[in-house]
């Protein structure tokens, strides 16, 4: 382990329920104070005020706030469902503007935790190299489920379905990720229309 990944490591995994409670107040604390207080004025001394453990305490758990947006990142990813609902649709004759829908509402329900906490885990948040082999292998994960279903169904015109697949996943994912966490609002319905649109008038198109 290099000391990049050893300074945004968790130092220690709860083994009894009592201790893991603690792991999961830490947490949702950071999730508060980032989101309020934005990353350089959210300190550990906060997050384990908010959390109401000593800061000798949080410091068993994480050796710093990089190690926590780092852990608060992971699981963000580990709460992605896209490629999820993309297999379950796999064999199902539905209309492909349905399926399209599903898939953008999911990635869109995906972000609504707390935007501003997903701008700064977007912006700011460390990224290890096991991390990012980690969004990189999730990526072409949803890649491949998108080019499967490009390939089967009898709608979609587009030839080169492996450009398709991979303009389709980036366009909606970082879409999603600028809009939902920019800091002014969007009208989300208007946005998963918009993107509905955008993406299953491409798709039949021939091209």
């Amino acid at each position: 382990m290099t000391s990049e990944q050893r300074r945004i490591q968790p130092r220690k995994q709860p083994r009894q329920v009592r201790a893991e409670l603690t792991r999961q107040r830490i947490l949702a604390a950071a999730a508060h104070i980032f989101a309020e207080y934005g990353y350089a004025a959210g300190t550990t001394n906060r997050i384990a005020e908010q959390a109401r453990v000593s800061i000798g305490s949080l410091y068993q758990y994480y050796p710093n706030k990089d190690a926590i947006l780092a852990e608060l990142l992971t699981r963000h990813l580990d709460g992605d469902r896209a490629t999820e609902t993309l297999r379950a649709h796999k064999d199902r004759p539905d209309p492909l503007e349905q399926i399209v829908r599903v898939f953008v509402h999911t990635v869109i329900d995906n972000h609504l935790d707390d935007p501003e906490l997903l701008r700064i885990m977007i912006e700011q948040a460390p990224r290890s190299a096991e991390l990012l082999e980690r969004i990189t292998r999730l990526e072409w994960e949803m890649v491949g489920d998108l080019r499967d279903l490009l390939n089967r169904h009898p709608e979609v015109r587009v030839h080169d379905k492996d450009t398709a697949a991979r303009l389709v996943a980036s366009t909606v994912e970082l879409t999603v990720h600028q809009l939902v966490a920019s800091p002014g609002s969007i009208d989300l319905t208007r946005l998963e229309n918009e993107l509905v649109a955008m993406v299953t008038g491409y798709l039949r198109a021939d091209r």
